[in-house]
């Protein structure tokens, strides 16, 4: 597990980075999306994962682990937008979007700890393919959610299915690079 705990650490880095660098061109500007726009998001990645595993090519140019880090940072976005609702405007500092990214990740990795624990750390068994599966299953879900207005019977809501969006890109991504 605390192998895992510094791979976990050395991705999140890489996807920090990408978030700030992306920050500097545009700013929060990532506050107007509402979560079925950040839900979107999520889809076209992953599609165009599922379609690089399937054909092997990629005509535009971004990798599988271009759209997996896009994945993460687009989760934390979306968990963010889901505890503060979208603006028309952008009304959040750099330094204030990359505090909440900062936590938003300090409890995916705690619920990755958890979960690890529980489940015997199944995620390294699984294949690449599998586990982006699992994105997309939980992309759909939530856009199931969204279309009930957010209100669920006997399952977890949309937050609880980004954080574990989160967290299999993490996995795919440490299976893919480290």
């Amino acid at each position: 597990m605390n192998q895992t705990s510094i791979q976990y650490d050395q991705i999140i880095e890489n996807c920090r980075k990408l978030f700030i660098l992306k920050m500097k061109d545009y700013g929060p500007s990532w506050r107007v999306f509402r979560l079925k726009g950040i839900t979107e998001q999520l889809y076209i990645k992953t599609k165009n994962i599922r379609q690089q595993q399937e054909t092997g090519v990629s005509l535009v140019g971004d990798t599988i682990i271009d759209n997996l880090t896009a994945i993460v940072n687009y989760g934390v976005i979306a968990i963010i937008q889901s505890r503060n609702n979208y603006a028309d405007v952008i009304d959040m500092t750099n330094q204030d979007a990359l505090l909440l990214y900062n936590q938003i990740i300090d409890e995916a990795k705690q619920l990755m700890t958890q979960k690890n624990h529980d489940y015997g750390e199944a995620w390294r068994q699984m294949s690449v393919e599998g586990i982006t599966d699992m994105i997309f299953a939980k992309i759909i879900r939530i856009k199931t959610i969204l279309q009930n207005q957010g209100i669920t019977l006997a399952s977890e809501g949309v937050e609880g299915n980004f954080f574990d969006i989160i967290n299999y890109a993490i996995f795919n991504l440490i299976h893919l690079t480290l």
